[in-house]
């Protein structure tokens, strides 16, 4: 192993070669059009390999299309809705930029540019965000396969999203709706509005996991539709796993439903007028549309059911946690982030409070002026 463990020379046309070995002792070298960096190229190599953090350089020179494809290969835990929209994702907003690009090229004046650009095309910002949050994933896991010594999607700030007011029903128009969309869901429409399933937990319902004696729905299945292929699976998280109570007005038009649609214990609740599962997207515009217009309730949403669900909860005295639990959320902060000002304002009932507590100590209200007075004077 001769020759010196680093150095800077200049070529004829002038380019800085700063040469180097690796851990493993063999000779390299990289071309720069200044000294300076050179010279830093090579302080930044031996702390590396001081370190244990050198990567080599030769890894990095994989494409990122050639790497997405190995990123994609090795996925095991996503749900096939979450890898449709990741392919499409990648297909549209990532590939047309850094596809052709080597994964060492990629830094993070790269990909900040790309984010502004992806904003500045008018992409709302939770599109954005979800493709800044792809390329965070797959960035991080070249990091981890030795392919590149760090992301440079580190610190890259993605736009801020701004929740939209949620959308809710008086129960006049939960009515109105429950009149016009087809008999055969009506169920749904209260199960939604009152129970607060999500149209997926409805759709994949299953008769053996309604009990209508003591009025609970036991949410353990749900049912999705990913690139025209229906898939059945568990919740998408454990909350999600639940046993959600029913008020008596959910409970009767569930009964009435089975009764007029008879299903096996092993039968979806709601099957489609052909018999089977309900296909979403011809659900809606068969059913839910219509019924939506009839009812003068555009513009509205199946999920919006379950948004009345919860404000319909809060109005009749339910705690966050207990919402939290009702609807399968994994947090009660997600209940107060998205539902708290909803909540009655209990400043009063505090203050209320505070006054009995004084007055059952013997507290006067002339003795507390007299007490403020003294103490500003």
């Amino acid at each position: 192993m001769g020759g010196p463990v680093s150095s800077i020379t200049r070529d004829r046309s002038g380019a800085w070669r700063a040469r180097y070995r690796d851990p493993e002792g063999k000779q390299r070298s990289r071309n720069f059009s200044r000294r300076r960096d050179a010279e830093l190229f090579l302080t930044s190599t031996e702390h590396a390999k001081a370190s244990g953090s050198y990567v080599d350089p030769v890894l990095g020179k994989i494409t990122f299309d050639t790497w997405a494809k190995e990123w994609r290969a090795g996925i095991v835990d996503l749900r096939p809705s979450t890898l449709a929209r990741d392919d499409g994702y990648l297909k549209r907003y990532l590939q047309p930029t850094f596809g052709e690009k080597r994964l060492a090229e990629i830094d993070h004046a790269m990909v900040r540019a790309w984010v502004a650009g992806l904003t500045a095309r008018g992409l709302a910002p939770s599109t954005v965000v979800l493709a800044g949050l792809l390329m965070r994933k797959i960035m991080a896991t070249a990091v981890a396969a030795g392919r590149i010594p760090a992301s440079p999607c580190n610190g890259i700030r993605l736009p801020r999203i701004e929740r939209e007011e949620a959308r809710f029903l008086a129960p006049t128009e939960i009515g109105a709706l429950t009149d016009t969309i087809n008999e055969r869901y009506r169920g749904l429409v209260m199960l939604g509005a009152f129970g607060g399933l999500r149209i997926g937990e409805m759709l994949g319902l299953r008769a053996k996991h309604l009990d209508l004696l003591h009025g609970r729905v036991n949410v353990t299945e749900i049912l999705v539709e990913v690139s025209g292929q229906l898939y059945f699976g568990p919740p998408k998280t454990r909350a999600g796993r639940r046993a959600v109570p029913l008020p008596r007005i959910a409970i009767d038009a569930l009964d009435d439903h089975l009764r007029r649609y008879p299903a096996a214990q092993g039968d979806l609740v709601f099957s489609a007028p052909e018999g089977g599962p309900v296909r979403l997207a011809s659900w809606r515009r068969r059913f839910w549309k219509p019924a939506v217009e009839a009812s003068g309730l555009s513009p509205l949403r199946p999920h919006d059911l379950r948004h009345t669900a919860v404000a319909l909860w809060i109005a009749a005295g339910a705690t966050p946690r207990e919402i939290a639990t009702r609807a399968g959320h994994t947090s009660v902060v997600t209940v107060l982030d998205r539902y708290g000002h909803l909540f009655p304002d209990s400043e009063q009932k505090v203050n209320a409070a505070l006054d009995v507590l004084a007055k059952d100590a013997g507290i006067s209200r002339s003795a507390q002026v007299v007490s403020i007075r003294e103490v500003y004077s």
